[in-house]
């Protein structure tokens, strides 16, 4: 008999503060004052004349974008959802907005105040777009019809654009009709009603994928998703970043405007989840060489020591001579298997396993092996780390075995809970007892010892109760 007791959750709230939220309302604190000073104090400049800074700085946003969208196509590939085919095309088409775009453009000839203009601006929206669509779909996979379609999305819309452009090069209209600002202390909030547009579309699209992100970053049963968590901080200042090209309008190369600055700061932020989702990514391969190691080592174990230490117990039952001797080699071949196995069950285990599964594994191997009865109640909001698992596993196996060898029951009950602040682990059953002061001063108490070393070794309490025709408790409590 089994009985699985279940773990509280805290409320939607708590969910959310433990996930992307703090950075995000950094971010936004981050737009909102910058966009504040700039608009309600006339000495700061919202631009300079900086040709190489504004150059520099392009280069690096658009070497940004083109890398994480190069790790995002690589986790599509990996992982397959559809959140991260349309990040990495948004992304795409964002890096390529920049410099790749305007050498193309100045290739064809059409970098101009129209076209070298309408079509950055066009494509940023598409890029911002798939970016919010990507943020509203969470771990959806694409149909399979759609997924070349997808993948190839930034550079049709890329090439189309040229060509709409090449097209309509002599018809588009002028953007921003204004020279380069003669004092950079009042806002600009000129140009083509279309250009407006565009920027106001963009910054929306930017601030609610931030907080779209946001709210989908907690973690999950695999753990953080490092990249999704700052999403939602770097789109936040990305958002900003386009209501400061609203209220600015950045058309000219020689100077650098706030919006540039913030649309640097959004890239870095994207830079930071990168390389905390590369460690991450080397980290779980480090693990998984590990594991695939272990479970080699478990199945060595396994066809090799387990399968002669069990052809020498068969053997020993046929010996002649002194019975006691012949039980005593039978024992030893015993607490081998025993040992043995333990070793094979916790190389070939995943850590991830909940702990009041894995004792109750435990116990039901031992169990099992000399036909007992077991009683298992455990509950699931109980945890461990990797360390006191492994002893509280070995305390089970010796716990459960010593009363079924030596107390001769034929049921015993295992119990995971809650002791007040502390956590509990105990094992009872009703079979002959014994007197622990008499077992611990003979060789036969060296398996209390171990316990009692075990439990020490977690910084855990442990006691045994029992007497000779009341059977046995041992607790450990941590």
């Amino acid at each position: 008999m089994c009985q699985m007791g279940t773990a509280g959750r805290g409320g939607p709230g708590r969910g959310l503060a433990a996930a992307g939220g703090l950075p995000t309302l950094l971010g936004w604190a981050v737009g909102i004052i910058v966009t504040a000073a700039i608009l309600g104090t006339p000495y700061l400049l919202f631009a300079y004349h900086s040709p190489d800074l504004h150059l520099v700085l392009d280069s690096l946003d658009t070497g940004v974008a083109l890398l994480v969208a190069y790790l995002l196509f690589g986790r599509y590939s990996r992982t397959g959802r559809l959140q991260d085919l349309l990040l990495a095309a948004g992304l795409l088409l964002l890096g390529l907005a920049g410099i790749g775009l305007t050498l193309a453009l100045r290739l064809f000839g059409l970098d101009d105040d129209r076209g070298g203009v309408w079509l950055p601006v066009a494509v940023r929206v598409v890029g911002a777009a798939l970016v919010l669509a990507a943020s509203m779909t969470a771990t959806r996979r694409p149909a399979g019809r759609w997924s070349r379609p997808l993948k190839l999305l930034p550079w049709i819309t890329v090439t189309v654009g040229l060509a709409v452009t090449w097209v309509l090069r002599d018809s588009l209209p002028l953007a921003l009709a204004q020279t380069p600002p003669a004092s950079a202390q009042r806002p600009v909030i000129a140009g083509h009603p279309g250009l407006l547009a565009a920027h106001a579309l963009t910054a929306l699209c930017f601030a609610a994928a931030s907080v779209a992100f946001s709210v989908t970053s907690r973690p999950r049963a695999g753990g953080r998703d490092e990249l999704i968590r700052w999403l939602g901080p770097a789109f936040a200042l990305a958002a900003f970043a386009r209501l400061n090209y609203l209220l600015f309008p950045s058309l000219y190369s020689d100077w650098l405007y706030t919006g540039d600055l913030l649309r640097t700061a959004s890239y870095a932020v994207l830079l930071i989840g990168a390389a905390r989702e590369i460690r991450r990514y080397w980290s779980m391969q480090a693990q998984a060489a590990v594991l695939e190691d272990r479970r080699r080592l478990a199945r060595e174990l396994h066809d090799g020591v387990v399968q002669e230490l069990g052809y020498i117990r068969s053997e020993a039952h046929t010996l002649s001579g002194d019975p006691n001797s012949r039980q005593r080699i039978v024992a030893a071949c015993d607490r081998a298997l025993d040992e043995a196995r333990a070793a094979v069950d916790a190389l070939g285990r995943s850590s991830d396993e909940p702990l009041g599964f894995v004792l109750h594994r435990a116990a039901r191997q031992v169990a099992d092996r000399y036909n007992a009865s077991l009683e298992v109640e455990v509950d699931d909001s109980v945890h461990a780390d990797a360390d006191q698992r492994h002893a509280l596993i070995r305390i089970t196996r010796e716990a459960v075995s010593n009363a079924i060898r030596h107390g001769r029951a034929d049921r015993v009950r295992v119990r995971l809970d809650r002791h007040g602040p502390r956590r509990r682990l105990l094992v009872q059953d009703e079979g002959e007892g014994f007197d622990p002061s008499v077992v611990r001063t003979h060789a036969g108490g060296y398996g209390l010892t171990s316990m009692e070393e075990r439990a020490s070794s977690v910084r855990g309490a442990f006691s045994i109760d029992s007497a000779p025709g009341r059977g046995t408790t041992v607790a450990v409590t941590w």
